[in-house]
């Protein structure tokens, strides 16, 4: 496999993990709902008020959404090939690894990818002392003669 098939299935798999990952999230808050909302009360006994249900569910859901939108952006940048998506992938990783099983396998993945050649040969830059200088191809010209300037498009990802 190429490495930017490993990169395009890293990415939908940080979106696959994304959106397991917030299913459970909204079944969690859901499930807390419904356990305190059908709980006897016993004659001693008061019930949790609504309001707090609310906060419970709002609670899980908030905390579900934070813990998966590191995954959801690190799968943009990997899709669209962004400077940034190793460091994005990396934190991604670190959040999704604590969630056993499939977030703790996109986090190997990602690992592995990032920190081996493939992820090396698409994401790492050239150093600057391997850039040429201002110097480098200086030729004469003689008068009357036009320069040849030779541009690269702007590297727009």
């Amino acid at each position: 496999m190429t490495a930017e098939e490993h990169n395009k299935y890293l990415g939908i798999a940080h979106w696959v993990y994304a959106g397991l990952h917030s299913l459970m999230g909204v079944f969690f808050a859901v499930m807390i709902g419904v356990m305190f909302s059908t709980m006897p009360s016993s004659p001693r006994q008061v019930p949790p008020p609504p309001a707090f249900l609310f906060v419970m569910a709002a609670f899980v859901l908030v905390f579900t959404i934070g813990w998966v939108i590191p995954s959801m952006i690190a799968g943009y940048a990997l899709l669209k090939r962004k400077k940034w998506a190793k460091t994005a992938s990396i934190v991604a990783a670190v959040f999704a690894a604590a969630q056993l099983p499939v977030g703790t396998a996109v986090a190997v993945y990602t690992f592995w990818f990032v920190f081996g050649e493939a992820g090396r040969s698409l994401y790492e830059r050239p150093t600057s002392s391997s850039l040429p200088g201002p110097n480098a191809d200086s030729t004469v010209t003689q008068p009357g003669q036009r320069e040849q300037e030779t541009r690269t498009p702007p590297d727009w990802r």
